[in-house]
């Protein structure tokens, strides 16, 4: 039965027909009581979302999380009323009152899907393209468990990743990028369905795009299929079906829609953004025969979802949960790291393994970085991750490990190629997957291509790491354009990530052993190119600083006058510059805060015991832009940082000639005097 194709002949008959209506007119009730939504979508989209719902998606509304379920993500965001109906007729845990709550403050129905608030959702998704590549890494994550785990008579990963986007996803340089990607993995289970209607929100498709879908697809290595006519439910239906069967790639279905379906201006843009005014929705109701109260469908409908997705789903988890119970007894040993994926929990002694640094030891943390992630890897087997065409640069490959591919789905080094941005949002649809732990990295400055992705892990709190490398001015000689200067700033900024810095090997250690074992949010670690001396402090005092985000690294020799802080390579600055103020009577204190995020959620009293509040001398030292210092170093204080472009040359000097010297920071420290 998990492998189960869906009856060839679907048979839909009145009640569909009504059904459809159904949903069509609930989103329309939705929008109507809000004042606010995209009436275009639902009534053009609902007769192939019907479809897939009632006869192909398996999915247990009394257990929204089950793990064997297929994925569906609503690409086209802006029509969550359509989505939302469909999960109420389904029976999740929404109600009549949800619904007519959409798009309130605080309601469990806002204005584009969130993940973790309602009921069903698989992913956040509203900004366009972007469900794309979530739905591609959710497709790679099945692919790789499956691969993994599944033994004959024992296939425990075995479902589809559905999404359904628009002209405007499409359009997106991340879905091209996604798509790419998906066919050259050859993600059989993926299949997209495409409301083609031709418009886009300021007016016809026409006047911004004119791209032969069907041609650009193939030439990807998908599957195109056609749907004539977006009503046609037997097409649509059957159309599914093909792609369910086809094992050579992913599928895109283009099904021929057409926007606000039987509204006065359907086939435009006036209805895609706007709720239909009184007189509008009173002619669509009659249009479709429709004369229920709003927010009311007949029993008829409700038993038919009841019928369809609530019955076939709940059977099918109980035949899972089975299937699981008798695999833990013949494979024992798969059983338990599988449960331990889903979990998201780690094995017990997963950091005894990791290294240590001492003195001797002067590497660069991208070097560092390697040498864990390989323990890491080798310690925890659900781990997997890659780089964007940077394995050589970023040391992010584990060497043991093969290449992820259609031929070798079990390898955990992703090639992600020269894709930034569908890298990070596979990464996002592969943790909302679930199931393992994953990575991704490539030069810090081109985090900026990652950005909205990083942005949306952070909302749906997945734990993500990013592993960025080639973390400032002493890049060198590739230039100011591969320099970064305002993106550790702006990482900073984003709400819910956890950025570090780390200045050693010990405090990349640390780092990772944050990030891994983070379960609520995404981390970033920002390595370096050039070598790091090991910090005079025990590495277990290190670890445990930087797991609180920010520590003294040398304290004064007697009573402090002030303070040094820096995060990454300038808190050896700080410490050689440190040693020359107390060689002409200056005594002061050095802190590192690898994560300003970690730090701000410490204890006042910790916070005060290693930046007392008296001691107001206090100058940081960072080469990046200086805006998320001045919390630190008050209005006293002064910031040591990088507030223009770097140059190109030899790293070194480029870093002299920035001024980030020991003996400017003793300048900087006594001009405060």
């Amino acid at each position: 039965m998990l492998n189960e194709k869906a009856v060839k002949k679907a048979d839909f008959d009145e009640i569909d027909t009504q059904a459809v209506t159904a949903v069509r007119m609930l989103s329309m009730d939705m929008i109507s009581r809000a004042r606010s939504g995209h009436p275009g979508l639902p009534l053009g989209v609902s007769p192939m979302a019907y479809v897939l719902f009632s006869r192909h998606l398996r999915i247990d509304p009394s257990f929204p999380q089950w793990f064997n379920r297929d994925r569906f993500v609503l690409s086209a965001g802006h029509g969550s009323a359509m989505l939302y109906s469909l999960l109420y007729l389904s029976g999740f845990a929404l109600s009549k009152s949800d619904l007519m709550n959409f798009r309130q403050v605080g309601s469990k129905t806002p204005g584009h899907p969130e993940h973790g608030v309602t009921p069903g959702v698989d992913a956040t998704t509203g900004p366009l393209g972007q469900g794309i590549g979530m739905a591609v890494g959710m497709a790679m994550a099945e692919m790789h468990l499956g691969a993994e785990y599944n033994r004959a008579e024992y296939h425990v990963v075995d479902h589809y990743t559905y999404a359904i986007c628009g002209d405007g996803d499409l359009m997106e340089g991340v879905a091209a990028e996604s798509a790419s990607l998906a066919g050259q993995l050859k993600l059989n289970k993926l299949i997209v369905l495409y409301d083609s209607n031709d418009v886009s929100l300021d007016g016809p498709l026409s006047n911004a795009c004119h791209d032969d879908v069907a041609g650009r697809f193939e030439s990807y290595g998908w599957n195109y299929l056609r749907v004539a006519d977006g009503n046609d439910l037997d097409a649509i239906d059957t159309a599914i079906n093909t792609a369910k069967d086809n094992q050579s790639g992913p599928t895109l279905i283009e099904v021929k829609t057409v926007i606000g379906a039987g509204s006065p201006h359907q086939g435009t843009n006036k209805v895609h953004g706007a709720p239909l005014n009184a007189e509008d929705l009173a002619a669509t109701r009659e249009f479709y025969n429709w004369d229920n109260d709003p927010f009311t469908v007949p029993a008829t409908v409700t038993e038919r979802f009841q019928s369809t997705v609530k019955s076939r789903g709940w059977a099918s988890h109980q035949e899972w949960s089975n299937l699981v119970t008798r695999y833990s007894a013949v494979e024992p040993t798969l059983a338990a790291q599988f449960a331990q994926g889903i979990s998201q929990s780690l094995p017990a002694d997963y950091t005894a393994s990791l290294p240590t640094y001492y003195k001797k030891d002067a590497l660069a943390s991208r070097a560092s970085g390697h040498e864990i992630l390989q323990r890491l890897s080798a310690a925890c087997p659900n781990l997997w991750g890659g780089s964007a065409d940077l394995f050589s640069s970023n040391k992010t490959n584990v060497v043991d490990e093969d290449r992820f591919s259609r031929d070798n789905p079990t390898g955990k080094n992703l090639w992600f190629g020269v894709r930034e941005f569908a890298e990070a949002a596979a990464m996002n649809g592969i943790a909302l997957h679930g199931g393992t732990r994953v990575y991704g990295s490539t030069f810090f400055v081109f985090s900026d291509y990652m950005k909205p992705a990083i942005r949306l892990a952070a909302l749906q709190k997945l734990p993500v790491t990013y592993v960025f490398t080639h973390d400032s001015l002493a890049v060198g000689e590739d230039g100011p354009t591969h320099e970064p200067v305002e993106q550790l700033a702006a990482l900073r900024s984003i709400p819910g990530l956890t950025v570090y810095r780390p200045a050693d090997g010990n405090e990349t250690v640390a780092a990772w052993e944050q990030a891994i074992s983070a379960t609520d949010h995404p981390t970033a670690i920002i390595l370096t190119r050039q070598g790091l001396p090991t910090l005079p402090k025990p590495a277990a005092k290190v670890r445990a600083g930087v797991k609180r985000g920010g520590y003294v690294v040398a304290d004064a020799q007697h009573e402090a006058e002030g303070i040094l802080m820096a995060s990454g390579s300038e808190v050896k600055l700080a410490v050689d510059a440190q040693q020359r103020l107390a060689e002409i009577g200056h005594d002061v204190r050095v802190v590192s805060i690898p994560s300003f995020e970690k730090f701000s959620t410490q204890s006042a009293d910790y916070q005060e015991s290693v930046l007392p509040k008296h001691l107001r001398r206090r100058v940081a030292v960072e080469m990046a832009s200086g805006a998320s210092w001045y919390r630190y170093v008050g209005l006293d204080g002064i910031a040591l940082t990088q507030e223009h472009f770097g140059a190109s040359g030899n790293g070194t000097a480029v870093v002299e000639m920035a001024g980030f010297t020991a003996e400017n920071v003793v300048q900087a420290y006594l001009d405060l005097l």
